[in-house]
């Protein structure tokens, strides 16, 4: 029987109950496997609800140099719209900071609206704007 054994595992005709078992073992362990993949990503989620019971957080920011843009930028990315007083920065370093946050805007899908002279609204996706508010100084 040896020397049959050994032809047969040559030419490639195994015993199929060695092959069934060891089918049977590798599906055993994938299923564990995945039942711990499932099991840590279970530790991870969030139910929706829960985010929904903390609110909007607005958040208000005067930037006083260009680098405090990125501070903005990150906010939004963390999906919360922020208000930006900009009368705190000199004109040239207002209008990068408004081209950066334009830049991250368009990037995440969100708005930017002007509100008054300096004063700018950044949203997320999930937030929208409505309306629009006319100056006082120009009437």
């Amino acid at each position: 029987m040896g020397v049959m054994n050994k032809l047969m595992g040559f030419l490639g005709l195994e015993n199929e109950e060695y092959v069934e078992e060891t089918i049977e073992e590798e599906q055993e362990e994938h299923d564990s496997s995945n039942k711990r993949q499932l099991a840590s990503r279970a530790n991870n989620v969030v139910p929706f609800q829960a985010r929904e019971k903390e609110g909007i957080r607005l958040i208000l920011c005067e930037p006083r140099h260009y680098s405090d843009a990125q501070d903005i930028a990150d906010n939004l990315r963390h999906r919360r719209p922020v208000v930006v007083n900009l009368h705190r920065v000199e004109k040239d370093q207002a209008k990068r900071i408004i081209d950066f946050l334009s830049g991250t805007v368009y990037a995440l899908n969100g708005d930017i609206q002007k509100v008054g002279d300096t004063i700018f609204v950044c949203t997320p996706d999930h937030v929208d704007i409505q309306g629009t508010i006319s100056s006082v100084m120009e009437e």
